[in-house]
């Protein structure tokens, strides 16, 4: 019996070194979670239930459990490497084979697909060709590195002051060239279809008390202009733009038109303090046309430009636009990525735009001691661990995401150095009582 206790004991010994020395092996695997051997006693079992004072038959490897704690979250130089401070897991696939994991080297492959670094595609929600994010289905994240396309501008919203304190000017009629016809001026950039830029610029002239003009040309010229190759084209879109005694913005309306072809253009937009500047023609610099124009082949917004001035004000102090904002833009190429931490991926491109690309999800279970490692600091799911519960990051129970940095390993390297003297000493301990057994047995064949 003695012989049976001692080699279990030398077994026991066994599988605390070595659950103890792949703890040490993984002290620097990222998302790498410690192992405990557990152990347990053992008693022969009898036909009646054990006797008053049963012998014990030794010790029994019950399980090896493994430690969820938090690791250390460090920081590193790839804006991709992801780190769970908190509750969840990544969920990976492999050709449809899930699988859990805390480690968080991610990038992309040749396909803009984001992957572990053994190829597993990270899970989580994609986007719709509007940049909608598709709560619910769960896919393969992709990042997409081609250029951004251009679009053309479809809203210019803008807010200025014009000052009150101003006289009308003395020199006319109205000349762009001339800072004397005009108190005030505005440019800002608009796109074409091709994301070409053209400058809209406003120029402000009082006509009286809360009454002005404002003159429009893009590029120095109408734009209501049909032709770009015309040489009258220096002729300024005019709106009256009127405020009442508190100094709001009470009137928009049209002075005259260019053109009465398309009726359309530089149409008054319901509500007052907004007009749709249509059938702009985008042209460029050309030598060899009269005009010194010709059209670039891109085109307008079909729709027109909607202008909103309707928080514009008259008040008694400098002119200045407080704000200005336009949709359009010219065509971009990835500049980098951003991921926050509710996992969602953020895409800046060169021309200042930034678009989402899709979002990092979660997986948690009931009993993470239930499930089953798979190596390469991977889990699957187990009948013991439950089914997962999914989620963003942030949202329930879920941790938080910290984009460019990974979570170390939860072994404490002191703590394993002792269990290594422990299971050393536990070992030496049972290899003694196998000595003294041999030693009596000896004694017992050598009685004559």
């Amino acid at each position: 019996m003695a012989f049976n206790i001692g080699l279990s004991g030398l077994r026991a010994a066994t599988s605390d070194l070595n659950v103890t020395g792949n703890n040490i092996a993984n002290a620097g695997t990222a998302g790498f979670k410690q192992s405990r051997a557990e152990f347990s006693d053992v008693y022969a079992a009898s036909v009646n239930g054990s006797g008053k004072n049963p012998q014990g038959s030794g010790v029994l490897l019950s399980n090896v459990s493994q430690l969820f704690n938090q690791g250390n979250v460090n920081s590193t130089q790839n804006s991709l490497d992801l780190a769970i401070n908190g509750n969840g897991f990544f969920q990976t696939s492999n050709n449809g084979e899930v699988s859990y994991t805390r480690a968080g080297y991610f990038g992309t492959d040749r396909d803009g697909f984001m992957v572990n670094n053994f190829g597993y595609k990270l899970q989580g929600y994609a986007v719709d060709g509007n940049g909608n994010l598709q709560n619910g289905v769960i896919s393969d994240l992709r990042i997409e590195t081609a250029s951004q396309a251009p679009k053309a501008t479809t809203t210019l919203n803008q807010t200025f002051n014009l000052n009150s304190t101003n006289t009308v000017p003395t020199n006319t009629p109205f000349d762009p060239s001339d800072p004397t016809t005009y108190n005030s001026s505005t440019s800002t950039n608009i796109y074409d279809t091709q994301g070409n830029a053209h400058v809209l610029t406003q120029y402000f002239v009082k006509s009286e008390s809360n009454e002005w003009q404002m003159n429009v040309l893009v590029d120095g010229r109408s734009p209501l202009t049909p032709d770009a190759a015309d040489s009258t084209g220096t002729e300024p879109l005019r709106y009256q733009v009127n405020f009442n005694a508190s100094g709001q913005l009470s009137q928009l309306a049209p002075i005259t038109d260019i053109t009465t072809s398309p009726p359309t253009l530089g149409a008054l937009t319901s509500p007052a303090g907004k007009f749709t500047l249509s059938g702009w023609n985008p042209a460029a610099p050309d030598a060899a046309s009269a005009s010194g124009w010709s059209q670039n082949g891109a085109e307008s917004n079909p729709s027109g430009i909607v202008v909103d001035l309707r928080s514009s004000t008259q008040f008694s102090s400098s002119f200045a636009v407080n704000a200005v904002s336009q949709d359009g833009y010219t065509t971009g190429q990835l500049a980098g990525l951003e991921i926050d931490d509710t996992g969602v991926i953020f895409a800046r491109y060169t021309n200042g735009q930034s678009n989402v690309q899709g979002q990092v999800i979660l997986a948690s279970f009931a009993n993470v001691q239930g499930l089953t490692p798979v190596g390469k600091t991977a889990w699957v799911q187990s009948f013991a661990s439950g089914e997962p519960v999914v989620g963003t990051p942030r949202s329930g129970t879920l941790g938080a995401l910290q984009s460019g940095a990974l979570e170390d390993s939860n072994v404490e390297l002191s703590d394993q150095l002792v269990n290594l003297i422990v299971a050393q000493r536990n070992y030496q301990a049972n290899a003694k009582t196998i000595e003294t057994e041999s030693s009596i047995t000896q004694t017992i064949i050598n009685l004559r």
